[in-house]
């Protein structure tokens, strides 16, 4: 056989064995080319003004570079493994290291190079989608065009011919250091497997159990109260993180060991077929991959709940609007309110509007505080509040001597909580008025710029509200103290009333607010966060997945003869597939379980620091990424329905 045949022939193999590695690449480059084309795109250049952008895309595509880069070398490593015995055999029949050197080199150039070639031109189709979806989740009212760009392609070749070298390097060392003895060993040795369970390996599960429950805790208690200062709060993140990375090692090391192994003793040793192919397999397969499981553990965690949080601040928009905005328009001038006005009046927009006067009072509410305050810079004793009448709030009427608040943001509740029930006192210049407070409501009733954000509302009877503002004390009073809220009668309408409002000049820009713009605004902000995540996200799943996937097939090889015995005992090809679907449904089961519980006690821990709804978001990222992570376990089990046809 010539060598361009032998090149040929290995090449067909390749292809056949490793389509799915083929695939990872050309995705890969094409996410990489229209990424990079984004940056170089003159619609992105229009849009400029709408979203930033241009830095976000740039440290997107160098995160991308770093993932694509790690699972190209190690993928490459796994491969030359799984091809040492036939460099063994090439060694045997006389070709030198060098020889054989330059043949896996042009077998690599070319599919390689192949895959990069594919993938730009996929990476040029898309670019233009790529774009539309950028505008579509940022709000950007932009034209997306087809846009080749020579920019993109030099770097596109740059970074992936330097990865070419970094591979083809590795092979070079992984040639010239293997004897021919240590060729046809190298699969086991890099495959180890334990007969036996340790004491030593019973204790490390234990505790990389109690680690992670530990973690989880203390992520629990992250925003609660119990770290008031940053410091503390700074040295609890990182108790957490070395708590959770280091207990998920143990967990794969000893842990899922250890709890085989008990269901293992429970049924004294008697297991079945499905039960010897899938428990006792991942009990001695999973420890010696524990180290490659705890990253793709760790980043799938990361990449779950960065999406999540991205996700649930894209989702809030709306609804944080709503807390800031009591309604579709809200000004503070009566002469700018009546400007806006006219104009929907000419433009035939109906609409409803709200006046009420609100003031700004010192309140001492020591006794309703249900949190530590003194690591968060504030005096219980010393808050100030926004106070309205019952007599302008809908279905409240409350005595002289109560109160009720209203509008309170969730991420101030989380550090200064408050009691249901209590006794409060509101200061005027000279008087002090004690007040009951009798509980909270979710309505905001004002805009922010009267309650600084998120601090809540104090609604009064009329008489007390008289009272206060006739003692008010002047320097603690907005420019303004009157809430005009503009409400349209139809909604289809808001959209062209937006276009109005952010036409007009204002004297003070931050006193009157749209709540459609202010949704708009923390699209575009996350949006982009979104778009980036989102797609780094995918090209970490798929690349671990293809690792994953790459893992099975070689413990698939190394098991073949073990099915051939299995077959000739007269067991059928679905009573070993059975044991194979249980075995892949925890190969690839376990590491998603845990990456989406280290994502969840993560999420949940600072979630209001994001936005206002938590539960859809996250439940919607977790479920997509479990149905395209779970695409892989099937494959896997197609693979090994090939595998076990093959044994006899």
């Amino acid at each position: 056989m010539s060598i361009n045949q032998l090149i040929l022939r290995n090449l067909k193999k390749n292809l056949k064995n490793y389509f799915l590695y083929v695939f990872a690449l050309i995705f890969s480059v094409a996410l990489y080319f229209a990424f990079v084309t984004l940056q170089f795109d003159p619609a992105m250049d229009e849009a400029k003004g709408s979203i930033k952008g241009a830095a976000a895309l740039k440290a997107g595509t160098v995160m991308l570079v770093a993932i694509v880069s790690i699972f190209l070398l190690y993928a490459n490593n796994i491969f030359i493994k799984r091809r040492g015995k036939e460099i063994g055999l090439f060694q045997l029949i006389g070709m030198t290291k060098s020889k054989i050197f330059r043949i896996l080199t042009i077998e690599n150039f070319i599919l390689y190079f192949g895959s990069l070639i594919i993938g730009i031109f996929i990476g040029f189709s898309a670019s233009k989608l790529l774009v539309m979806i950028l505008f579509k989740v940022t709000k950007v009212d932009a034209v997306a065009t087809l846009h080749f760009s020579e920019q993109a392609l030099t770097q596109t070749l740059i970074v992936f011919g330097v990865i070419y070298l970094l591979i083809m390097l590795m092979n070079y060392v992984f040639i010239k250091r293997q004897s021919i003895l240590a060729l046809f060993r190298v699969i086991s040795s890099t495959e180890g497997k334990v007969k036996k369970l340790s004491a030593f390996e019973i204790i490390i599960g234990i505790v990389g159990l109690i680690l992670i429950v530990t973690g989880y805790y203390i992520s629990s208690k992250l925003f609660s109260g119990d770290f008031t200062t940053m410091i503390e709060l700074f040295l609890a993140m990182a108790g957490i993180l070395a708590s959770v990375i280091i207990g998920t090692y143990l967990f794969y090391k000893g842990s899922v060991s250890f709890i085989f192994h008990l269901i293992r003793k429970k049924k004294d040793g008697y297991l079945n077929i499905n039960q010897v192919l899938s428990l006792s397999s991942i009990m001695f397969r999973m420890k010696s991959n524990a180290l490659l499981l705890t990253v793709i553990t760790t980043v799938s965690a990361l990449a779950i709940g960065l999406l999540s949080l991205a996700y649930i601040s894209y989702y809030s928009a709306e609804k944080t609007a709503l807390n800031y905005v009591a309604a579709d328009f809200a000004f503070t001038n009566p002469e700018e309110a009546e400007q806006f006005t006219d104009k929907l009046t000419k433009n035939g927009i109906e609409y409803r509007e709200k006046r009420m006067d609100v003031v700004q009072i010192e309140a001492n509410l020591k006794h309703i505080m249900d949190a530590n305050m003194d690591g968060l810079m504030m005096d219980p004793t010393k808050m100030q509040l926004a106070v309205v009448s019952d007599q302008v709030i809908k279905n409240i009427d409350v005595e002289p001597g109560e109160t009720v608040f209203t509008g309170y943001n969730d991420l101030l509740q989380k550090f200064m909580t408050l009691k249901d029930s209590g006794d409060i006192e509101l200061k005027g210049q000279t008087e002090v008025i004690p007040l009951t407070y009798l509980g909270l409501n979710k309505d905001f009733v004002v805009s922010w710029y009267f309650t600084g954000g998120g601090s809540p509302t104090a609604i009064v009877d009329q008489t007390v509200f008289e009272r206060l503002r006739n003692n008010l004390n002047p320097e603690i009073q907005r420019e303004s103290s009157q809430y005009i809220g503009i409400n349209l009668k139809n909604e289809a309408q808001l959209e062209k009333a937006n276009t109005l409002f952010t036409g007009m000049t204002f004297k003070n820009e931050r006193a009157n607010d749209s709540r459609l713009e202010i949704s708009n605004v923390q699209k575009q902000t996350m949006g982009i966060a979104l778009f980036i995540v989102g797609f780094l996200g995918l090209t970490f799943l798929i690349t671990s997945g293809c690792i994953l996937y790459f893992k099975q097939m070689g413990e698939g090889e190394e098991e073949k003869p073990n099915y051939t015995i299995l077959r000739k005992l007269g067991f059928t090809q679905g009573d070993l597939l059975k044991g194979i679907r249980g075995k892949q449904l925890f190969s690839f089961g376990i590491p998603l379980v845990v990456g989406l519980s280290h994502s969840y006690f993560a999420v949940q821990s600072g979630w209001f620091l994001f936005g206002a709804e938590v539960w859809t978001p996250m439940i919607i990222v977790m479920l997509l990424y479990t149905a395209l992570y779970s695409s892989f376990g099937f494959l896997s089990v197609v693979y090994y329905k090939k595998v076990i046809k093959e044994a006899l």
